[in-house]
């Protein structure tokens, strides 16, 4: 399968600077190809790439986004079928549409091609004036994108990056905006923003593999009382063969009691996909707000009041402030606050039933 990248973006707001650090530190053994498109844009450095191991394939005929959907669709199938590439990096044009670019990927019938992710790099001290004089086109880019890679946020300010951020956010409610500065970020944890993978899901994901631990471990305890029932061994089968992982928690009365739902819940429907976001809630945020250490302790202290809901997990990592970062996790009545590294922008995420999302935004102040 050949992962397709669209990594938009104004003239200026650092493509090319994001382009070269992804290539030398998120895609290595990945045989990359680069789709330049060239709409009067000062050409990438051509040596630097090829020292790189990548072979760039400039598209001449003008806007992929315009009318040439066609062309696009023979360029992308050339592209696969010359060097069958692991990924496919496609820088459109600064003055594009990347809703157009979008529309352009996923109409090229190329079997085995995937969009992967579709990006927009935005200078976060031009963001405010761009919106008011490009309009349009500016404000497609930002309201389009997966993810949203701010450059040079380290020239603003706390308070204008959060100004910015809530700007960008009413344009786009969804995307990960990265605002953490590069140099301090490696580029695979760029690579997880553009692929947005949610702590939700990793909360998630590590829930289930406790629960399916728990009930392999409780079928082999009972093992003799259910010989006559095929139905059940073949269930924790398929449990252990998807999930190799397990984890050695010890699991709350709460989230036990969630699991006994849940895996009932299975039998009902007769299969085991059934996800605990189904059963429960999760209320997640993205902030580049700073978090003092005894302020995220006050509020983990909270949690266990009751007042935000039945509260099962809690995990996040924040800015801490002075280059300091703050990562936090938590079950009812334990919690714990590390240090750790920078990632894209502060992102916590609680997991739970009946969640009172109005007030866990008050709690966290956001």
């Amino acid at each position: 399968m050949t992962k397709i990248d669209i990594i938009s973006g104004f003239l200026g707001a650092g493509k090319t600077t994001l382009i070269k650090k992804l290539l030398a530190e998120a895609f290595p053994g990945e045989k990359v190809v680069l789709i330049e498109n060239e709409f009067g844009e000062i050409s990438i450095d051509g040596g630097f790439l090829k020292e790189s191991g990548v072979q760039i394939s400039e598209l001449s005929s003008g806007c992929i986004c315009c009318t040439i959907v066609g062309d696009f669709s023979k360029a992308l199938v050339d592209v696969r079928e010359q060097f069958h590439p692991d990924r496919v990096l496609i820088e459109p044009s600064g003055v594009g549409k990347l809703s157009d670019v979008i529309v352009a990927v996923k109409g090229v019938d190329a079997p085995g091609m995937e969009l992967n992710s579709y990006v927009t790099v935005a200078d976060a001290t031009k963001a405010k004036t761009y919106m008011k004089n490009f309009g349009e086109f500016y404000n497609n880019q930002v309201e389009s994108a997966g993810t949203i890679v701010l450059s040079r946020t380290q020239k603003l300010s706390q308070e204008k990056l959060e100004a910015v951020v809530a700007l960008l956010r009413e344009k786009n409610p969804d995307a990960a905006i990265l605002t953490t500065p590069w140099d301090e970020l490696d580029g695979k944890t760029i690579l997880a923003a553009m692929e947005k993978v949610s702590l939700a899901e990793e909360l998630l994901a590590k829930m289930r593999a406790e629960h399916e631990a728990e009930e392999a471990e409780h079928e082999h305890e009972h093992h003799h009382h259910h010989d006559h029932d095929g139905n059940e061994h073949d269930h924790d089968h398929d449990y252990d063969e998807e999930h190799e992982h397990h984890h050695d928690h010890d699991d709350d009365e709460h989230e036990h009691h969630h699991e006994h739902d849940e895996h009932h819940h299975e039998h009902e429907h007769g299969h085991h996909h059934h996800h605990a976001d189904e059963v429960f809630a999760s209320w997640g945020r993205e902030t580049p707000k700073v978090f003092a250490k005894a302020e995220l302790e006050r509020i983990l202290t909270a949690l266990d009041g009751g007042g935000y809901g039945k509260i099962l997990r809690a995990k996040g990592i924040v800015n801490g402030g002075d280059g300091q970062w703050l990562e936090f996790d938590y079950v009812p009545e334990e919690w714990e606050v590390r240090d750790g590294h920078p990632d894209y922008t502060g992102r916590l995420c609680v997991i739970g039933a009946e969640l009172d999302e109005h007030k866990l935004s008050g709690l966290f102040g956001l």
